[in-house]
């Protein structure tokens, strides 16, 4: 966390305004956050009831929908979602925010989460997808985050956004360039347990989300050999996924977005997921309306 306060604090471009939310913990968290809330006054902490358990998903929204509610969110032209395990590089904000600025369609940027490697010290690409914006550290253009209704209180909010921003037009985007790589100090999906808990997790969120039984089975081969942990990654993610179809697990409600998302998956799958990313941003430029009337959050 510490790694994470010196490194905003230390951003060739600083946030008007950072609220931190601490939800709700018992060790020295609180005092080391206001001892940095009473050195930079742009530090804001919100302090949440402890909810006895680390609840993913969900919970990160809640706690992100509670710095949201302590803003009026129109004063702003960004906003950014942080968690408080990354080193981020200085430009950081900078560079995200002169991307922005030149093209006005993007509305959902990051750069890419690096972690690294015990064993060797080595920097490792997290294979993030250059389709989305990475949920640690997030940049919104504020007309969008209102348009698309903020984040489903769930796993993989991150990706529902990012096809959300899509249908509207908008483009979300990550890009992997050296002045914008951040080094995430506990590595993505790990969990709370463990690493192959989170693939599990994330094959639940695969199921959730709405993508089909043949792109989740692809997804996964790729995993078992392309990404680590090898083979049991991925086999982690698949029964993640067919445990949450066997169970009969509820899904998102949206049927246009389903529609949406897997013609989105099925074209990665025959043409190539860059390809695809160009094809469907031109399609959908017809529906760009940074002025359009905002979504109302219904859980906020």
């Amino acid at each position: 966390m510490k790694e994470t306060l010196d490194t905003v604090c230390a951003q060739s471009v600083l946030p008007d305004k950072w609220i931190i939310v601490d939800d709700g913990s018992t060790d020295l968290t609180p005092s080391i956050l206001q001892e940095y809330a009473n050195k930079y006054d742009f530090i804001d902490i919100v302090t949440r009831e402890n909810r006895g358990h680390r609840k993913v998903g969900g919970g990160v929204i809640d706690a992100f929908n509670s710095g949201l509610l302590s803003i009026n969110i129109d004063e702003f032209e960004y906003i950014c979602k942080l968690d408080l395990d990354l080193n981020l590089p200085r430009k950081y904000f900078e560079i995200i925010i002169n991307k922005m600025q030149a093209n006005p369609r993007i509305g959902n940027a990051s750069g890419k989460p690096y972690y690294i490697d015990n064993k060797t010290g080595n920097l490792i690409s997290e294979g993030c997808g250059d389709e989305n914006a990475i949920g640690a550290a997030k940049f919104y253009r504020v007309q969008c985050f209102k348009q698309i209704g903020g984040f489903v209180k769930e796993v993989m909010w991150d990706g529902i956004d990012g096809h959300r921003c899509r249908m509207l037009g908008w483009i979300a985007i990550s890009w992997d360039e050296p002045e914008i790589r951040f080094i995430h100090l506990r590595p993505m999906g790990s969990s709370q347990k463990s690493l192959l808990t989170g693939r599990f997790r994330h094959g639940f969120g695969q199921y959730f989300m709405g993508s089909s039984f043949v792109y989740m089975t692809v997804a996964a081969i790729y995993r078992m050999l392309f990404h680590r942990p090898f083979i049991v990654g991925g086999l982690a993610m698949w029964w993640g996924f067919v445990r949450s179809a066997i169970q009969g697990t509820s899904r998102l409600e949206d049927p246009d977005f389903r529609k949406f998302l897997r013609k989105f998956q099925w074209n990665c799958l025959i043409k190539g997921k860059k390809k695809t990313i160009i094809q469907i941003n031109n399609q959908q430029e017809k529906f760009w309306n940074p002025d359009k009337a905002s979504i109302s959050f219904p859980d906020l």
